[in-house]
């Protein structure tokens, strides 16, 4: 779901967690195809959007070692968020004649005719935590309760904030992430189902005016575009006052924006850094949050999405139907993926140990 250039962190399952990226053979070195694993159930194509973001890398580590666990060898693809170049590489991936496709869309509109190539070449697809909009040849979509994602967001910035308790008003501004991602519209509105209500009373105030989903989009979920961006809104709108809370939607945003509150003098003296929130559980990001800078995070165990989306390969390439637990909410715009959604989870500074070190996400040496 999301672009940084921060350290790069292996987050792999708990019994292997110590096991270096490079070390799994997926660090991008040297070309942009890996292919790993056994031959006995065929292999699987796997479409991650880019190499220069921890998450995706390890999304594709993860995806690469269950699908071996099940037998399958993998041919795993980075399209360095590049849309023809992740086109190029699906097209490739069917002619070189895998089993099935498992794909991180980097713009969800612009894969419908090579997914019609999959279609009839009889390669079932699975849209991971991406949607894929405006194809009917996309059998099954594994991803988190994204609405949820934006709500843990907005409901930490009420909660710091004191809003229910009638404390305000207090200067907000809004991130929103990629206009090309069908993810960016389900965790703005989600976040804005908690926030409006107080921004319609008075007790938020957004300076910049700046509310529109439109306005507030971050292309390819960059951290250096939302730095940019905070720069601008820190001049315009803050010759005055000062911003208390910025909902940013991804821990790679975060990061820019936390950038640009620091040139602004936002961190020391008596300027406090705003509440300011985050998703991923990246390591630099959970850092800041040790730190006292970055308050918080939305965390998305990608070792389980993994596992959603190989046995919904591994089902359909046997004959079963996989579990999903979403009929209904994820229309494509030309019908209506079945899905299956797990449970994002809200990390501070006061949870981390207990969600990511005693989960085995990370170690306490990772994290120093």
């Amino acid at each position: 779901m999301r672009t940084r250039r921060a350290a790069l962190t292996a987050i792999a399952g708990a019994a292997s967690l110590a096991l270096t990226l490079s070390a799994c053979g997926q660090s991008g070195e040297g070309g942009s195809e890996q292919e790993t694993g056994s031959a006995k159930g065929g292999t699987i194509g796997i479409a991650m959007p880019t190499k220069s973001s921890e998450r995706w890398i390890a999304d594709g580590n993860n995806v690469v070692k269950d699908l071996k666990s099940k037998g399958y060898e993998t041919k795993l693809v980075f399209g360095e968020d590049d849309p023809e170049n992740q086109v190029s590489q699906i097209e490739n991936l069917i002619t070189q004649g895998v089993k099935a496709l498992i794909v991180a869309a980097i713009d969800n509109k612009s894969l419908n005719g090579v997914l019609q190539q999959a279609k009839e070449a009889n390669i079932p697809v699975i849209a991971y935590d991406r949607l894929i909009l405006g194809t009917e040849n996309v059998d099954y979509y594994a991803s988190f309760d994204n609405e949820k994602v934006g709500e843990l967001q907005a409901s930490y910035i009420v909660d710091k904030l004191g809003l229910k308790d009638g404390k305000g008003p207090f200067n907000i501004e809004l991130f929103a992430g990629s206009n090309d991602d069908n993810n960016t519209k389900y965790f703005f509105n989600g976040a804005m189902s908690v926030l409006q209500p107080y921004i319609d009373s008075k007790k938020l105030v957004v300076k910049s005016g700046q509310t529109k989903l439109t306005q507030v989009t971050t292309l390819r979920w960059d951290g250096a575009t939302a730095q940019r961006r905070m720069d601008d809104i820190l001049t315009g709108s803050y010759k005055s006052g000062r911003v208390d809370a910025v909902l940013s939607p991804y821990d790679g945003i975060s990061i820019g924006i936390l950038s640009a509150l620091k040139s602004d003098g936002y961190g020391s003296g008596s300027k406090k850094l705003p509440v300011l929130t985050g998703q991923d559980a990246e390591l630099a990001s959970v850092k800041s949050i040790i730190a006292g800078q970055q308050t918080m995070t939305v965390y998305k165990d990608t070792r389980e999405l993994a596992k959603v989306a190989s046995n919904m390969v591994d089902a359909s390439l046997n004959g079963k139907k996989p579990e999903i637990n979403d009929d209904k909410t994820y229309d494509n715009g030309s019908k209506v993926i079945p899905a299956y959604l797990l449970k994002p989870v809200s990390v501070d500074k006061t949870n981390y140990k207990e969600i990511l070190v005693d989960g085995g996400y990370y170690t306490e040496g990772d994290l120093k």
